[in-house]
């Protein structure tokens, strides 16, 4: 029986809502050997300023839901990162004094309506056009990009031969990259080998996280049977696509591509007019990770493996953070997990292995 231990980790990309169910969200973290998180600002009212004493009253505080996530449990966490939701009161100024206070190391961009909660995002252009970028750049703030074109048609979002993702990472961000060449970059749950190669092919400022889900599957996993607990955004994409994001995170070589599950509860999830993006890996995320691995041909039962695997889950996103390192440790086991709900205040959250009928998964985790 294979098992081996590591570093507790970093979630370099979780969704940790708000309200009564946060709680268990942390939680959930927390037990699964996480030892901190960069956690998403589109609550709803958003994380559009820093501090609480900033006008913009429309917005929570970096500040207030930092606040929020430590009195639910997140005060165990080593660090907690939450990005600046970039809006269209987003100004140099704000990215300045932020940084000086300590607080904004990190803003996210949101295509316009392009995903739950981003109504409040702003062309990308916009954010060259007002020097925000260059701010972030001058300033050492990291820019998370949720990498698609907005305002695209079906056939445009979705087709054979292109999707909103690659556009983005073809068209937009190319145009950042070369603009501001010391901003550092993360590409976040890429999902296409366009978006992958952008990585690689760009300096070592630019790094990418991956989902689970997006090792594990592609849009035909979705679409037969119209597997609903599987939609996210950006959507599962081909083969081809799955086959670069495996190659990427299974690279020995690998100093760019590291874990961010987009963790993202839902107590609703398929409603009458639509279904809710978002996969919940919470409590099971170090565990999927590792299957994926070995369906991509990653044997963790070679201890050289195991230091690939190690790298991408607990030690290249926290170097590029600037993140300290955990002396703490947890370990996983090729040995059977029971998947259950997960309860909360809110309601019942359903993790993705659940809803594809999945009621164990390969390997447990053990701190």
């Amino acid at each position: 029986m294979t098992s081996f231990t590591l570093p507790k980790w970093y979630d370099l990309h979780v969704h940790l809502r708000q309200g009564a169910g946060m709680k268990a969200y942390v939680q959930a973290h927390l037990d699964m050997g996480c030892v901190g998180v960069l956690a998403m600002p589109n609550t709803k009212p958003p994380v559009g300023k820093v501090l609480k004493s900033d006008p913009l009253d429309e917005y929570w505080s970096i500040e207030d839901y930092l606040g929020m996530i430590k009195e639910d449990g997140g005060d165990t966490f080593d660090d907690i990162i939450v990005p600046l939701y970039l809006t269209k009161d987003t100004t140099p100024k704000m990215v300045e004094e932020g940084a000086a206070s300590g607080l904004l190391r990190a803003a996210k961009y949101y295509p316009p309506h392009g995903t739950t909660n981003a109504d409040h995002g702003r062309p990308l252009q916009n954010y060259i056009d007002n020097d925000v970028f260059k701010a972030m750049a001058d300033n050492g703030v990291v820019l998370c990009v949720h990498g698609e074109e907005h305002g695209l048609e079906g056939p445009d979002f979705f087709d054979k031969n292109k999707t909103a993702e690659e556009v983005f990472y073809t068209e937009r961000l190319p145009k950042v990259r070369d603009a501001y060449p010391d901003l550092k970059i993360v590409g976040e749950h890429l999902t296409t080998k366009t978006a992958a190669e952008f990585v690689q092919q760009s300096g070592e400022n630019t790094a990418g996280t991956i989902t689970p889900q997006h090792l594990l599957y592609t849009v035909g996993h979705l679409l037969q049977g119209l597997k609903y607990h599987l939609y996210c955004l950006p959507l599962l994409k081909f083969e081809e696509d799955r086959a670069a994001l495996r190659a990427a995170a299974i690279d020995p070589n690998n100093t760019k591509f590291f874990a961010g599950t987009d963790s993202a509860p839902h107590t609703t999830k398929c409603t009458p007019c639509g279904c809710a993006a978002g996969c919940f890996t919470g409590e099971i995320a170090p565990q999927l990770y590792a299957q994926a691995f070995e369906e991509s041909g990653c044997d963790l039962s070679d201890e050289t493996n195991q230091k690939i695997f190690a790298k991408f889950l607990c030690s290249i996103g926290p170097d590029f953070y600037g993140l300290k390192h955990s002396d703490e440790t947890f370990t996983l086991t090729r040995k059977p997990q029971k998947v259950e709900m997960l309860k909360t205040e809110d309601g019942d959250v359903t993790p993705l292995p659940l809803g594809l009928e999945q009621h164990t998964i390969p390997w447990s985790l053990t701190l």
